[in-house]
């Protein structure tokens, strides 16, 4: 793996804050000079020095150790490696100089995405509103991760509505309105303050309905207490939420109106969870219990799956949680929803490792798996994951079924309770971002081989391992 470039780094965030190298060596209490040659990576940051670095540019740890130059190489190298492109392999040095260059890197993705998108039109997969450069839910997946999963626009309004169902519930000042009360507090805020009412119904092939001419919102029977819940509060910050997501749709400037619609329920859904789930408490709780997802979401009413989501959105500068990657899959490996705030490279093609406990969880339907894994480029992270069964419509109906994985630096592990089981010094567990970009070529899991190791098939030996390789030539 190259090395990060912590020098780059500091310019970088220097440079976004407007602060000029004398602002910034002021600040740390170094002459110009010195920080000079830091931002050239001629002198070592030391770990006193690190420290007065986070609180001078208020960021993490994390982001001065290159997750957002490491997330890059990971993208590049998955969309430099994509077989339609036919392209011989890429050196590593050669993408970390690209990653380095954020802009030129973005100009990178944006074109290869505008490839396989004409590529997808070229094949009649065309949407039927007509060209376009990248699908809603991809384009969706960019803003989280252009902010890190975290949006303060919208904790705002979640907290500016929390204070006042407190107020309206009487509560002496400072005291926070409680979970067990929130889902009764917004049903009886959607009355009182929007004239909307709300029914528990049978409802055919929908578990939320809302009609603005009668203000009728209407939930469906088959819907759990935490969901229901849930509905309320999407309900409530799609109406007093709005003018902060107005703010933020224009800011983001969705390509076409599909994007648009996709991009807007999802910061209604991301405010939803901010009301249920308060930053500071939540982050407090969080914490103290190590991060132990079942008593979270006993503790604030929400499901597992909410509350695995919320703990992904907690990157407040100057209060920051542990930054962690979140992806929801099915069965079939299809990743329906991914956020990652610690460099986790989450793969945008193919489908994802076997050998991971996204996949392997399907086989212990409801318990917590924990692995340690590390990816051929060094990178090694704790991870753990565990399915989740929707809401079954009737008899005849197939449950849908998906694993919510989450994980972190393996340098976090010891704040996370799902390590407590695990041997850190034990050897990793090897997994790929997918198959044809995974350079582990001693795994039984393969399904198909990398695209850049030569075959050496054997027709008088059969082989325990899927594929042979030929050795790498030397040099």
């Amino acid at each position: 793996m190259a090395p990060t470039r912590i020098g780059y780094i500091i310019r970088r965030l220097r440079s976004e804050r407007s602060l000029s190298q004398q602002g910034l060596a002021t600040r740390l209490g170094i002459s110009p000079s010195y920080l000079n040659l830091i931002e050239h990576d001629q002198r070592s940051v030391t770990a006193s020095l690190l420290i007065k670095l986070t609180r001078a540019l208020d960021v993490s740890i994390e982001a001065l150790s290159g997750v957002d130059e490491q997330r890059l190489r990971g993208l590049l190298h998955e969309a430099l490696s994509d077989p339609l492109l036919g392209a011989h392999a890429v050196p590593a040095q050669e993408i970390a100089v690209l990653a380095a260059q954020p802009e030129a890197a973005r100009a990178v993705l944006t074109l290869h995405q505008a490839f396989r998108a004409a590529h997808h039109d070229a094949t009649r997969l065309m949407l039927p509103t007509g060209t376009r450069v990248i699908l809603p839910q991809e384009e969706a997946r960019l803003v989280y991760d252009e902010r890190l999963n975290f949006f303060p626009e919208l904790e705002a309004a979640a907290e500016q509505v929390r204070a006042d169902m407190a107020r309206a519930a009487r509560l002496p000042d400072g005291e926070a309105l409680p979970p067990s009360e929130s889902n009764h507090m917004i049903a009886t805020r959607l009355r009182q303050h929007h004239g909307i009412v709300v029914r528990i119904a049978a409802l055919d092939g929908a578990f939320r309905r809302y009609d603005p001419d009668s203000r009728l919102l209407q939930l469906s029977d088959l819907l759990p207490r935490e969901s229901r819940g849930f509905q309320l509060a999407f309900q409530l910050m799609l109406i007093e939420g709005r003018d902060a997501i107005e703010h933020l749709l224009q800011d983001i400037a969705p390509s076409t109106q599909e994007a648009r619609i996709v991009i807007q329920i999802g910061l209604v859904n991301y405010a939803a969870a901010a009301l249920l789930m308060p930053y500071s408490p939540f982050l407090a709780a969080a914490t103290a219990l190590r991060h132990d997802l079942d008593i979270l979401s006993a503790r604030f009413g929400v499901s597992y799956q909410q509350a695995a989501q919320r703990l992904s959105t907690l990157q407040k500068p100057g209060e920051r949680g542990v930054p962690f990657f979140f992806v929801r899959t099915d069965p079939a490996g299809n990743m329906t929803k991914s956020f990652s705030a610690c460099g986790f490279p989450v793969p945008r093609q193919g489908h994802s490792c076997p050998q991971w406990n996204a996949n392997t969880c399907f086989s212990t339907p409801g318990v917590i798996q924990a692995q340690v894994a590390q990816f051929t480029d060094g990178r090694t992270f704790l991870c753990f994951a565990r399915t989740v069964t929707g809401i079954s419509t009737g008899w005849n109906d197939v449950q849908p079924v998906h694993a919510v994985a989450m994980g972190c630096d393996i340098t976090r592990a010891a704040e996370i309770v799902y390590s407590d089981r695990l041997n850190l010094q034990a050897p990793a567990i090897p997994v790929g971002i997918s198959c044809h970009l995974c350079d582990w070529t001693e795994c039984r899991s393969r399904a198909f081989p990398p695209l850049h190791h030569r075959l050496a098939p054997d027709v008088n030996q059969r082989d325990s391992l899927p594929f042979t390789f030929a050795p790498e030539p030397p040099g």
